[in-house]
């Protein structure tokens, strides 16, 4: 148990009869978080202390000195073999993605800018080459990419089109005389924006641009092109870099132009498309909606790694605001006695627990998410409906990961008072860094649509193919049926009715806390919202209305089944990981949060519940009295919890709260 955690204040008696106060085991609940990658984790915590200093000096460097230093801290990095882990093995690395992925979260407890930079050089830069590459591509750059001999550039994003990669201005003619790819930006809004590692490092970049054959335009494709010699922008590029920042402001973004730059044939990342010398297309894939969906889907990667950064940042914030309210003390509450520790009031404990619950339970969302990643990756798992839903999940998880990192960080800086607004108690670089994870790899209400247009059209063979407009149309036609069948609300009442205390009478006061009712809300919520957005499809459709009409009217609808649906993944990985420990006070302290996490979702949407017959008024009050008791039970284990994340204290910083009354 934490030494500075002091005796919990008292509660009223039938709060806590029959209930007795864990006993947490710190290290062995860590050993549980860091799951099947301790080792690798405990490698990146190594790393992070070594380069700790990097979090002060990011608030004293300028920017160019600043930018140098993370460069020079992710090349130390790489030179541990942390960074390897994703790669082929022939090439240093250890085919794990797995362990890739933990080790991204984890050097999330650190300086953001490196975490970034590294994401971008090796797992966009040097995850394109190997996922959209081939053996002579991988030969020439992958472990010159390892080691950060060779910085690069995932060139993806332009001014006039970022979401809509199919739609990229920037041009790939095939010249067939001299066998070469002329690369061209043929307007302004199609210049390649706020690229990572472009700004001063970057040599070559991973461009994705419209490849065009004899006038024919055969879609979206990627090559590699030089983009400096000898730290000149090579001929034909334009490079600037894209200023200041809200944060990550030692990650050098940049701008690139491409005026009619030549690159051999071989620079096309070949492996689901070629070209001839003589100038013949050639994919396995014939549709080219498909190839195009399944060169990104390579790519997925990079979602499930932000959004794993999202949930690790929280971690960070709730660490230094638990820990310093377990300290601070405010108000007497009565003559000759000392003032209220912060963390014995009850809205402080409403303020940061659910938010603890909620990250305890993304973590393990997290954790299935990156299994199946793994599986897929490493080929264990080569199906393309579970490819589908892999990047459906990634999607789900990063949108709802992040959107918790901004809140949860925001929460906690006000929660430390004036103290958190001071650069060195960490939470000035943790907001500024952070914000931008909620459009990094995607905007988030981007890929809830995603999400909602996997459940719509359940995942069918042409679900890659389907733009919002072909969805509308799909669902409105072919799928509207089976969706409605799967989702009518009687048929869910019968199914969710053995889930219930009591059959189907969801009103009595009973049974908050027990797990099938806390599945049966949430399965309940998701699939009726579900049937609602197939039936308002479908009645546009047959009244109609434009199909872009149709889906501009029912989008609010279409985001909010997304997230009813990813927050039910949630809470299944949270309580199966539960299920799966061995009796003892670490696996009370867990139960605590899955029904801290549990309720204060349902309560979250309470009208939502409360229109649909699920709740009366005196259940929905006595669902917020139940949480009220559950903070009260968290509190004497709060700091054991968050110490459980394993955050070196080097790296968590904010001495100046972290010590306070001492």
């Amino acid at each position: 148990m934490a030494t500075e955690t002091p005796e919990t204040t008292e509660t009223a008696p039938d709060e806590t009869a029959g209930y007795t106060q864990p006993e947490i085991d710190v290290a062995g609940l860590t050993r549980l978080l860091d799951g099947r990658y301790a080792e690798m984790r405990d490698l990146v915590r190594k790393n992070l202390v070594k380069s700790a200093d990097v979090l002060e000096q990011a608030e004293t460097l300028d920017i160019p000195a600043f930018k140098d230093l993370v460069k020079d801290v992710v090349v130390e990095v790489a030179a541990t073999g942390q960074t390897a882990v994703a790669f082929p093995s022939e090439y240093g690395g250890s085919d794990d993605t797995g362990a890739a992925i933990a080790a991204f979260e984890t050097m999330a407890f650190g300086d953001l800018s490196v975490l970034i930079k590294m994401g971008v050089q090796f797992g966009l830069f040097g995850g394109a080459i190997q996922q959209l590459g081939t053996k002579h591509h991988h030969d020439a750059y992958l472990t010159a990419v390892i080691s950060g001999e060779l910085m690069g550039c995932f060139a993806m994003t332009e001014a006039g089109h970022g979401s809509n990669v199919q739609a990229l201005g920037t041009v790939a003619t095939y010249d067939v005389e001299t066998q070469e790819f002329v690369i061209t930006t043929p307007h302004d809004s199609a210049h390649k924006d706020y690229i990572g590692n472009a700004g001063r490092h970057g040599e070559l970049a991973v461009v994705f641009a419209q490849l065009e054959i004899g006038g024919t335009s055969e879609g979206v494709h990627a090559f590699v092109v030089p983009i400096r010699v000898d730290g000149e922008p090579a001929p034909g590029v334009r490079i600037e870099d894209c200023g200041r920042k809200m944060g990550l402001n030692g990650v050098d973004n940049g701008r690139l132009w491409f005026d009619g730059v030549r690159v051999p044939r071989t620079a096309l990342l070949n492996r689901f498309a070629d070209v001839t010398p003589t100038g013949v297309y050639e994919s396995p894939i014939e549709n080219p909606n498909k190839r195009f969906f399944t060169m990104l889907g390579t790519l997925v990667l990079g979602r499930v790694c932000v959004g794993g950064a999202g949930i690790n940042a929280s971690k960070v914030a709730l660490a230094i605001a638990v820990k310093y309210a377990a300290r601070r003390r405010q108000f007497d509450t009565a003559p000759d006695q000392p003032e209220q520790l912060l963390l014995d009031y009850g809205q402080h404990q409403r303020r940061l627990f659910p938010l603890l619950a909620r990250t305890y339970a993304l973590h393990f969302a997290q954790e299935v998410l990156a299994s199946r990643c793994h599986d897929v990756f490493s080929g264990v798992v080569d199906d393309e409906a579970d490819r589908r839903a892999l990047e459906s999940r990634a999607a789900g998880t990063k949108a709802l990961g992040t959107w918790h990192g901004t809140r949860t960080i925001q929460e906690c800086r006000e929660a430390c008072g004036g103290a958190g607004y001071i650069s060195k108690n960490r939470f000035e670089a943790l907001k500024a860094d952070t914000d931008v994870f909620t459009t990094f790899e995607g905007d988030n209400h981007v890929l809830l649509q995603l999400v909602a247009k996997g459940l719509l059209t359940g995942y069918a063979s042409d679900f890659s193919d389907l733009d919002q407009l072909g969805m509308v149309k799909f669902v409105a036609g072919t799928a509207v049926d089976t969706v409605l069948e799967r989702t009518n609300v009687h048929k869910l009442l019968e199914r969710v009715k053995d889930l219930l205390p009591g059959g189907d009478e969801w009103d009595q006061e009973a049974g908050l806390l027990d797990p099938n009712f806390q599945e049966a809300m949430f399965r309940f919520r998701e699939e009726h919202m579900l049937s609602g957005v197939a039936r308002r499809l479908k009645r546009g459709v047959d009244e109609g209305m434009d199909a872009g009409e149709v889906f501009s009217r029912v989008q609010d609808h279409v985001i909010a089944t997304a997230r009813a649906h990813v927050e039910r993944l949630v809470l299944d990985a949270f309580v199966e990981k539960v299920v799966e420990m061995p009796a003892g006070d670490n696996k009370v302290a867990m139960g605590l949060m899955v029904d801290l996490y549990a309720l204060t979702t349902i309560e979250a949407d309470r009208a939502w519940f409360m229109e649909h017959g699920r709740l009366t008024t005196q259940r929905s009050k006595a669902i917020s009295r139940e949480i009220n008791a559950l903070c009260r039970k968290v509190r004497p284990v709060a700091v054991d919890l968050v110490d459980a994340f394993g955050i070196p204290p080097e790296v968590m910083r904010a001495e100046e709260l972290l010590t306070w009354g001492d």
